[in-house]
């Protein structure tokens, strides 16, 4: 294995972090299985900086992924995301530039949400915010949220989406883990509404980070494209563009990047949109090792080094707080 010295760290924008007390309220809220998963995992800063070190990650940017932190009572759900933030930012300050937090906020209630984007922003230094792609059903396009966007692109905030279980799995999920397919599916759908209602088109100032390679849509996108264009009026402008707005998004390659999906990315996304992400701690240690080693492996874009330097660069660009590019190396000779 080729000494994290001498490797371009990476920028892991697709992290997660679990807590005692976090899995303890999920159970008591009736996810004792999450979204079908055999097992809760766990998590401490110790191991994942030690996961980090072992492959050349310099910087993880923590958040909760499902099934989020609103189990069905708004008060509840507020105290959580609060919870939940101020642990992620408490690890950060104690751990400078290698982790970042995504703040969750109590989707679907607007009001605890715009609150807890402003204390996320204005007392944490959060860098951005994580969206599921729908909370109770309440997908992202829906009219709702619309305060919320209207905030978020004004603070030309990074939104990071995040899949959950859709709202007809107990259907369509055949009873098999929800990540396998249905968080694929949940996430074109919820880009999906939100091309649909105009979200996107509304606050161009949103910096949008899109999961898992972009779920299905490189292969929906002409479709969606055709069925907008069919079916919405269109304005003076005429119908917005769907392939347009989507090659403007980010898209993180969390997930079996390789072979097959990046390629399929690409045809979709430009190689300066495309970050790198772990998927840590709901992907285990050795998953993440493997996941690593084939994207050390792929052949790069033509006229970028290797996916480290291009994907480390697209993530300063971003996300400019970053602590400055270089090697990593390990904490005993820090």
């Amino acid at each position: 294995m080729t000494d994290p010295a001498d490797r371009t760290g990476l920028v892991d924008v697709h992290a997660h972090f679990v807590t005692d007390s976090y899995v303890r309220q999920a159970r008591a809220a009736g996810h004792e299985l999450p979204d079908g998963v055999p097992a809760w995992p766990a998590w401490s800063a110790a191991a994942h900086l030690e996961l980090m070190d072992r492959n050349g990650i310099r910087t993880s940017f923590l958040s909760v992924s499902s099934p989020g932190v609103h189990f069905g009572d708004d008060t509840a759900a507020r105290r959580l995301a609060r919870e939940m933030n101020e642990d992620a930012a408490r690890v950060a300050a104690e751990h400078p530039g290698r982790f970042g937090l995504f703040a969750s906020l109590p989707l679907p209630d607007v009001d605890g949400a715009l609150a807890e984007t402003a204390y996320a922003f204005d007392e944490l230094g959060a860098d951005g915010v994580v969206l599921e792609t729908n909370t109770h059903g309440v997908y992202l396009g829906d009219p709702r949220l619309e305060p919320l966007f209207a905030e978020l692109g004004r603070r030309r905030a990074v939104v990071f989406l995040h899949p959950t279980s859709p709202v007809c799995w107990e259907r369509s999920a055949l009873g098999r883990p929800r990540p396998m397919v249905e968080f694929v599916f949940d996430t074109a759908r919820t880009v999906t509404d939100l091309l649909m209602a105009g979200t996107l088109e509304r606050h161009p100032g949103l910096e949008v980070i899109v999961p898992h390679c972009g779920g299905a849509l490189p292969v929906l996108a002409d479709r969606i494209n055709g069925f907008m264009k069919l079916f919405l009026p269109p304005a003076e402008t005429g119908t917005p563009d769907a392939v347009d707005q989507l090659r403007r998004l980010h898209y993180d390659m969390a997930g079996p990047a390789f072979p097959r999906q990046v390629p399929a990315l690409l045809g979709l996304a430009e190689p300066d949109r495309l970050l790198y992400g772990s998927d840590y701690c709901w992907t285990p240690a050795h998953g993440v090792d493997a996941h690593v080693a084939s994207v050390d492996a792929a052949p790069a874009p033509s006229g970028a080094a290797d996916w480290r330097s291009l994907t480390t660069a697209n993530a300063r660009r971003l996300l400019p707080r970053l602590a400055p590019a270089g090697p990593v190396r390990p904490r005993s000779e820090a």
